[in-house]
């Protein structure tokens, strides 16, 4: 059975589960809980419940891809000494493979095992790099095919290959320490947005409805044409602040999103940050309305 996958994400079976769960908590609190604000609490915590499994798959696999490309660095240091010392790159290939390279070692063993049944190497360097799917490893094999074929020395071509993916690693480590800062200001900046929405929903918002109430029977006719902005129209804190919860969890999806894309450069990274500003959203807003009322 073909794994499913959703946006190039692979649904395990942690992820059904999780999904079940938290559905299976909705529909109870619905029965026992509809209609009260304790109801939106729960429904904040299946959320979290939902989206816990994707997220630590989501942590999981962004640390594997970084292991992978780094000990790809590492492993054409190896190939480089191996080729440089005189043994044929095919040859260097199955020597080394008996190295640990972390989550790295399946591939390379593939690799190695593909050379010893007599496939060429450039076309199980080319399986490789579609196995590992790292953009890096991808680039550097299309760097030693193109440079072979050119008739390069494998040599010069390996090290030239170990300084590249090496000045790629310097550059986005610079780039995650340039930006942390930034996460950190995004996460603040959120939460502050938080506070201010739960100042305004408990503070203010009440003190706008006494005052539409204190002014009914002054003028009930509706302003412009336009019903529901008359002096007398009230609306109680709870309507008014309803549509502060969507606000909070857009601007926390799309604040995510931002982040990701500015640390890693992918959207895709930026859906644990979603999902962490998402949690803080929902049960902050929900605890508020079920603990400060």
């Amino acid at each position: 059975m073909r794994p499913i996958k959703v946006f190039g994400f692979e649904i395990k079976k942690i992820h059904f589960i999780g999904l079940i769960v938290a559905l299976a908590i909705v529909l109870l609190s619905f029965i026992f809980l509809r209609g009260t604000e304790m109801f939106y609490f729960i429904f904040g915590i299946s959320f979290l419940i939902a989206g816990l499994p994707f997220f630590v798959s989501l942590i999981l696999e962004s640390s594997l891809s970084r292991e992978k490309d780094e000990m790809f660095l590492e492993f054409s240091r190896n190939l480089v000494e191996s080729v440089k010392a005189g043994t044929p790159i095919s040859k260097s290939i199955i020597n080394i493979k008996t190295k640990d390279y972390g989550g790295l070692s399946p591939f390379i063993n593939k690799l190695a095992n593909q050379i010893t049944l007599g496939i060429p190497v450039k076309t199980a360097f080319e399986t490789f790099a579609r196995d590992v799917g790292s953009k890096t490893v991808i680039r550097a094999v299309n760097i030693i095919s193109e440079s072979e074929k050119a008739g390069g020395e494998i040599g010069e071509i390996l090290e030239s290959v170990v300084k590249s993916v090496s000045q790629i690693e310097k550059l986005r480590k610079e780039r995650m320490a340039s930006t942390y800062s930034l996460i950190v200001q995004g996460y603040i900046i959120f939460l502050i947005f938080i506070i201010i929405m739960i100042v305004m929903q408990f503070n203010i918002l009440p003190i706008a409805s006494g005052l539409g109430s204190g002014t009914e029977g002054i003028n009930s006719t509706p302003i412009g044409g336009f019903s529901g902005f008359g002096m007398g129209a009230r609306a109680t804190p709870e309507e008014l602040s309803r549509p502060f919860v969507w606000l909070l969890v857009t601007q926390g999806f799309f604040a995510g999103l931002v982040i990701g894309k500015l640390a890693e450069g992918k959207l895709r990274a930026g859906l644990k940050h979603s999902f962490i500003l998402l949690i803080f959203a929902l049960l902050i807003n929900t605890g508020a309305n079920v603990f400060l009322k």
